[in-house]
């Protein structure tokens, strides 16, 4: 009887994480780009590490409640900074397709670019990693690091994108160096 019990919770619960899935889908991830199966996702050690701190949190939590305050306090700031880690990577894309991208990001609402708004770019070093920071022309930028899943295959199509909707040739795009990770004309200071 036991082992029901456990089966009917079980199959519960993943009916209701699919049921959440498929709801999240419709409402959130609803637009062409979203279906075209091309996007920019931050790597997946962001959810592992999330999930990993979520845990070690959670057990310097239950660990601190016997008195140790030290330990409550370090296990709680180890809980958010793991729901942090774990929110970035679920809420953080880019979807695109030929024409133009949808950005989400965690607190705004997901916007949807044509290639033509793609301003300039300025380029970052940091810890070892290059970001390359596109400029918009409503002002918002979109950092893009070297290490995100299908960066380069998004940058590659964005600046296919941008030469057709502004009518410039490839060739005559003196700043156009993929191997130097520059797309898109540089920032002007």
């Amino acid at each position: 009887m036991e082992y029901i019990a456990v089966l009917i919770v079980a199959a519960l619960t993943f009916g209701v994480c699919f049921l959440f899935d498929k709801g999240f889908e419709k409402f959130f991830r609803n637009k062409p780009q979203h279906k075209s199966g091309l996007s920019v996702r931050v790597n997946k050690r962001y959810a592992a590490f999330g999930a990993i701190l979520f845990v070690l949190g959670l057990a310097a939590i239950f660990a601190g409640l016997s008195g140790t305050w030290l330990l409550l306090a370090g296990g709680v700031l180890i809980l958010v900074i793991g729901i942090c880690l774990f929110v970035y990577y679920v809420t953080f894309g880019i979807f695109y397709d030929a024409d133009s991208f949808v950005l989400t990001t965690f607190g705004k609402k997901s916007a949807t670019y044509s290639y033509r708004q793609i301003k300039s770019q300025q380029l970052y070093t940091v810890s070892g990693n290059t970001v390359i920071e596109l400029h918009l022309t409503d002002g918002r930028n979109v950092s893009l690091q070297a290490g995100m899943i299908g960066v380069y295959p998004f940058l590659d199509i964005a600046f296919a994108g941008w030469c057709r909707q502004t009518g410039r040739k490839p060739e005559a795009c003196s700043f156009y160096d993929p191997s130097n990770s520059c797309w898109f004309p540089p920032m002007e200071d």
